[in-house]
C-alpha cells in the first residue's frame, strides 16, 4: 500500500514538472509576448486597431503584435 502512495506521489510531482517545462522558453531567450511589449506594442488576437501595424506575433504565434505607426 505504501508503494502505491509513493508511486502516486511521484506521478504527481512529475506531472507538475512537465507543465512547468512548457512555460520555459530556454536559457537566454525571451517569449514573443515579452519582446512585443519591450518594443512598445500590444498583443491582440483580433486585427490591429486603427493607426497600428503588425510587428510580429505573441503567445506562440496565436496573436499579433501591434505597434503604433508614429
Amino acid at each position: 500500500m505504501r508503494v502505491l502512495y509513493l508511486l502516486l506521489l511521484a506521478l504527481g510531482l512529475f506531472s507538475q514538472l512537465a507543465t512547468g517545462v512548457n512555460l520555459l522558453t530556454g536559457f537566454g531567450q525571451r517569449s514573443d509576448h515579452y519582446i512585443c511589449v519591450k518594443k512598445g506594442g500590444t498583443c491582440n488576437f483580433s486585427s490591429c486597431p486603427l493607426f497600428q501595424r503588425i510587428e510580429g506575433t505573441c503567445y506562440g504565434r496565436k496573436a499579433k503584435c501591434c505597434i503604433r505607426l508614429w
